[in-house]
């Protein structure tokens, strides 16, 4: 019997931690109403390792409104040998204040540039639990916590660091109140690609940083608790782009973090990971903690004004990005995932694919790539990509190239107004050649004249590749017995001019439905062969992906209703056949127009 009641308190006693950590008890929190100056308190943060170590805090006074309409800003003097020593550190944004006992708010700006006191600005609990009841993920419980959140404010522009050349002051105003630095800590990417994507990455709201920081996978045993790391991660494998800030508050579902925007995006989908701080590096310019991003704990769902929302236990869904580079020497493979959103995903993508390739030896200004791949989106048909890239004379290098053709991809298979691609999958393989393999098309002509439909005639291309002798060729065309008589245009060209002719002025801005994105993407032409259409005075209309040649004036008439539309571009001339040469060893560019007379 004994033995029973023993065994019996041992299981409850293993089983109440769990119990606890599934029924937290509420945190209490202070309205702002009854915060003033002079209060003491502490706030938690860390400053290396994983356990948040206590600073001392002195109200200075809130600052109404300061933090657009309704926002209001709580002003704070950090003390303690630590603050006092770091300052406002980039990092620590998030950190939990606590007032008479209890939770104020969280960290989240410093004040001017070159302080000689640490001051910092804090963000109300009470704007930062309003994120919760945005999130509308179906597994998301309700935070909880003893005082009511106020109604919704009005969001401001998002808290970036500023570069250089963003500085306000360039702009006629300065702005001593800034968010706390959450910098992206580029792993894993040279200075070049970082140098090359920074504008990219800048007007997304994101400052790159080198040197600063890891990720990894490693466990990291010790709990997390307000006041420890914690970071969001965009990039995550072989190459890592992190963001890390302070904990505020915790609960046995969520997580509120960093007290303003990431790069208030709303709804996100980012993975939400423990976090080691190797050390806190002082300076009077620009203190920021070193840290290493460890083992997943479940997602970020939010990125609002005022914060960011994370859900533990909830998987993100990234992009899984497989790149294979076949050089001279051996063959170099990169895994490595990248986030899900319509505005950083290309950007990330080019970065990542221009940072591999500028990462082997084969890389060089001359060097010209092959490239195949494919994009699976669920439910539609998979995105190939089939393409050559090599450097033009003054122009962008080839891999440069490459990830800008990757890019323009994906931000039109994101940019549909009508339903959200679910991305499963890239599959990319770069083949090298350590040469400029590229070619200009210089001439083209045809011996006849005149023509009657139904005839089969060639045309011949010269072609000049760089530093090499012309090559001449050959490609015949069938003029189709349905031919129109009178003049016949025919248009010899690359594949890119191809494609903007087809386009016409009248696609740009045009909105296609996500199949529709997919079909143009796969009919559109390659850039390693020379291309013959022969174009008639007839208009053509473009529905969608669906192409109608050499309308009747009658039909035009029935559908001039739809002329204005999304759904429908009209040129002026179609295109009643097309032929190419085989694939070429060249990247081809250049456009000719010759004519001929139908009979």
């Amino acid at each position: 019997m004994r033995r029973a009641i023993l065994a019996l308190v041992v299981i409850c006693l293993s089983l109440s931690p769990a119990t606890q950590a599934q029924t937290p008890k509420p945190v209490e929190t202070i309205p702002i109403e009854q915060i003033h100056a002079g209060m003491r308190g502490v706030a938690y943060t860390v400053f290396q390792g994983t356990k948040p170590e206590s600073m001392d805090v002195e109200v200075l006074g809130v600052l109404t409104n300061a933090n657009g309409p309704k926002g209001d800003v709580i002003l704070v003097r950090l003390g303690g040998a630590k603050a006092e020593y770091t300052g406002v550190v980039a990092g620590m944004s998030g950190s939990p204040v606590y007032l008479n006992g209890k939770l104020a708010g969280a960290l989240a700006f410093r004040i001017g540039e070159f302080s000689k006191e640490p001051i910092a600005g804090v963000t109300p609990i009470a704007e930062m639990l309003e994120i919760s009841a945005l999130d509308r993920h179906p597994t998301s419980a309700p935070i909880e916590a003893t005082s009511a959140a106020r109604s919704p404010n009005k969001t401001a522009s998002p808290g970036i660091a500023n570069s250089p050349s963003q500085d306000s002051a360039n702009h006629g105003f300065t702005n001593y109140l800034k968010p706390i630095e959450t910098p992206l800590v580029f792993n894993g990417f040279s200075e070049d690609t970082v140098q090359r994507f920074a504008s990219e990455f800048s007007a997304a709201g994101i400052v790159p940083v080198m040197g600063a920081g890891s990720v990894s996978d490693a466990k990291q045993p010790e709990p997390m608790e307000p006041g420890s790391a914690v970071s969001a991660i965009l990039v995550q494998g072989d190459m890592n782009i992190a963001a890390t800030c302070t904990v505020t508050y915790m609960d046995a579902q969520h997580l509120l973090a960093c007290g303003h925007p990431l790069m208030q995006f709303g709804m996100v989908d980012l993975p939400m990971t423990k976090a080691t701080v190797l050390a806190t590096l002082p300076s009077p310019l620009n203190a920021f903690k070193i840290v290493n991003a460890t083992e997943t704990v479940g997602t970020f769902v939010q990125d609002r004004h005022n914060g960011i929302l994370g859900e533990f236990g909830k998987k993100p869904e990234m992009i899984p990005v497989t790149l294979t580079i076949h050089g001279e020497s051996a063959d170099k493979q990169f895994h490595y995932e990248i986030l899900n959103n319509a505005r950083l995903s290309p950007v990330a993508m080019m970065a990542t694919v221009f940072n591999a390739l500028h990462g082997v030896n084969e890389y060089g200004e001359e060097t010209t790539y092959r490239m195949n791949g494919s994009i699976s989106v669920d439910g539609y048909p998979a995105v190939t990509m089939q393409d050559m890239f090599a450097a033009v004379d003054g122009g962008q290098p080839g891999a440069m190239l490459a990830a800008i053709s990757l890019g323009e991809r994906f931000s039109r298979i994101f940019d549909n107004p009508y339903s959200v691609p679910a991305i499963h999958g890239v599959q990319l393989d770069y083949n090298i050649v350590r040469e400029r393999r590229w070619a200009r098309l210089e001439s083209a002509r045809t011996d006849i004249t005149e023509a009657r439909p139904g005839d089969d005639i060639a045309i011949e291309a010269m072609l000049r590749p760089y530093r090499g002798e012309g090559v001449v060729q050959h490609i015949p065309i069938h003029i189709p017995t349905s031919t129109s008589k009178g003049p016949l245009r025919i248009l010899v060209s690359d594949g890119d001019t191809l494609d903007h002719f087809r386009r016409g002025s009248s696609f740009l801005g045009r909105k296609l439905d996500l199949a529709a994105t997919i079909a143009f993407l796969n009919k559109e032409h390659v850039n390693n062969r020379v291309y013959v259409s022969l174009l008639e005075a007839d208009p053509e209309a473009m529905i969608a992906d669906k192409v109608m040649p050499t309308l009747p004036l009658s039909i035009m008439n029935v559908m001039d209703g739809m002329r204005g539309t999304q759904d429908m571009v009209v040129s002026s001339e179609s295109s009643v056949n097309e032929a190419a040469t085989a694939p070429l060893d060249y990247v081809v560019a250049g456009a000719q127009v010759l004519t001929i007379n139908i009979k």
